[in-house]
C-alpha cells in the first residue's frame, strides 16, 4: 500500500487510542466479513501499537480473554463472550515475525486464514510482509512513529482502497 492510498489517517497519542481505533475498526471488519470473516494487515516496527490496536479489536468483538502478542506461539485462537446474537465474532490473530522464509509464513497463514473462514472468524495478522504474496480483501493499517516519537501514525486502507475484493 502506497501512503497515498489511504482513506483514513489517524494520529494515536497513546496506548488508549491505538485501543479506541481497534475498537473503532471492529464494526467495520464484522460488516465487511458478512458471516465469512475479515482480514486485517497490521504493518509497522516493533512498538508501535500492533497489539494495542488488536486488543482494542478484540474488546469490541466482545473477547474478555487477555491479548497479548502471539509472538511465540505465532497463532492465538479467541472466542467470543457475548451471544451469537450480539454480531460479535471470534478473533485469530497470528504474528509472523519469526517466520522468515516465506513459505513457511504462507503455510501458516493459508491454514489459519481456511480456519478464521470457517468460523466467520477476524483474522488479524502482525507482520503480513513476510508473506510471499499480498492477500486479496484484507484491510490495511499501517502504523508508525510520529517525528517527534512522541505518538504514532496509522494509516488505513480498506480492501476496496486497495482494489482487492475479498
Amino acid at each position: 500500500m502506497e501512503p497515498n492510498d489511504a482513506i483514513d489517517v489517524c494520529h494515536l497519542a497513546d496506548p488508549s487510542a491505538t485501543d479506541a481505533l481497534g475498537r473503532r475498526l471492529a464494526s467495520q471488519l464484522i460488516a465487511a466479513g458478512a458471516g465469512d470473516g475479515a482480514l486485517l494487515l497490521l504493518r509497522g516496527e516493533l512498538g508501535t501499537g500492533k497489539t494495542s490496536l488488536v486488543q482494542g479489536l478484540a474488546a469490541a468483538l466482545g473477547i474478555a480473554e487477555p491479548i497479548s502478542s502471539p509472538t511465540f506461539a505465532l497463532a492465538q485462537h479467541y472466542d467470543t463472550d457475548a451471544g451469537p446474537d450480539a454480531g460479535a465474532s471470534a478473533l485469530v490473530h497470528l504474528d509472523l515475525y519469526r517466520l522468515e522464509q516465506g513459505a513457511a509464513a504462507d503455510e501458516l497463514f493459508a491454514q489459519e486464514e481456511e480456519e478464521a473462514r470457517r468460523i466467520g472468524a477476524v483474522m488479524a495478522v502482525e507482520w503480513p510482509e513476510r508473506l510471499s504474496f499480498r492477500p486479496e480483501g484484507a484491510w490495511e493499517v499501517d502504523l508508525s512513529h510520529t517525528e517527534d516519537g512522541e505518538g504514532r501514525l496509522a494509516r488505513i486502507t480498506p480492501p476496496s482502497a486497495s482494489g482487492a475484493p475479498r
